[in-house]
């Protein structure tokens, strides 16, 4: 692994063993891992919801191959999937993205107890479920037994026998909306209002199209796979354009193996 930018002395510097750039030649530990993904501090009114994604996407743009991420994914992107989890509140997923990739419940993770502890977070951080028709199979351990209980993110018009079901899961449902459907600011404010203000989503597209089209995404964490796959695999975003595009500026990249993963904070006065 390597820093490619932030650019420093080191990041320019010749690694034994060949290679240039800061840990180049060298696996980064999870406590490195953990300070390059840092959220922000609080400011002087306290935390408040800072929503980041994490998403892979090949050289010709897609987010998935025969459905899934994995196939374009690699070792060190899931050490990184790993790490941003570990600092999270809360991870905040689709529905269809349950359904398709087998989500389970986050678990504790020893390397970042004294970590999360020290911040005041839970052993492992909660997953939200965002669904209009919760349309999900409610037997699944993502249900039964979370280390955290799971939380269902819905509209005040979803059915109420499939609330009552999802309530007698185990899960938490949440009222983020006002018709079927979950309104993303909403979504964002209900979770800080339950104290998860490190907030990180997962997908799939459509979710963070409607977070992007919301003007509520902070954060991407974008890994870019040397891979060309072609077809018509969706893009890390989906849904209606938005009106004018939306500017970020790059934060940090890292390398791996022909692997970019970049991290990429939206343009603001401060950031």
């Amino acid at each position: 692994m390597r820093r490619l930018f932030p650019v420093t002395d080191e990041t320019a510097a010749p690694a034994p063993g060949g290679g240039s750039g800061e840990g180049a030649g060298r696996e980064w530990s999870l406590a490195e891992l953990a300070a390059a993904y840092a959220y922000p501090e609080p400011g002087p009114g306290g935390p408040v919801p800072w929503l980041r994604a994490n998403m892979v996407s090949t050289l010709d743009g897609a987010a998935q191959h025969d459905g899934r991420s994995q196939p374009i994914s690699s070792a060190t992107d899931m050490r990184i999937f790993g790490t941003l989890r570990a600092l999270a509140d809360v991870v905040v997923v689709g529905a269809e993205t349950v359904r398709k990739e087998g989500y389970r419940p986050a678990r504790a993770r020893e390397d970042f107890a004294a970590m999360r502890q020290a911040a005041g977070q839970q052993p492992a951080p909660a997953i939200a479920v965002v669904t209009a028709s919760l349309d999900l199979d409610f037997s699944l351990p993502l249900f039964t037994s979370p280390l955290v209980p799971t939380l269902v993110l819905t509209g005040a018009a979803a059915a109420p026998d499939r609330i009552a079901t999802a309530e007698k899961a185990g899960a938490r449902v949440v009222t983020a909306g006002d018709g079927i459907g979950v309104d993303p600011v909403r979504a964002v404010r209900a979770l800080g209002d339950l104290g998860h203000t490190r907030l990180l989503t997962e997908g799939g597209p459509r979710l963070l199209g409607q977070m992007v089209a919301a003007g509520v995404l902070d954060e991407l964490c974008l890994t870019v796979s040397p891979m060309l796959t072609a077809g018509e695999a969706q893009r890390i975003a989906g849904g209606p354009a938005v009106t004018v595009p939306h500017r970020f500026g790059l934060v940090s990249m890292l390398e791996e193996d022909g692997f970019l993963f970049t991290r990429y904070g939206r343009v603001r006065e401060a950031y």
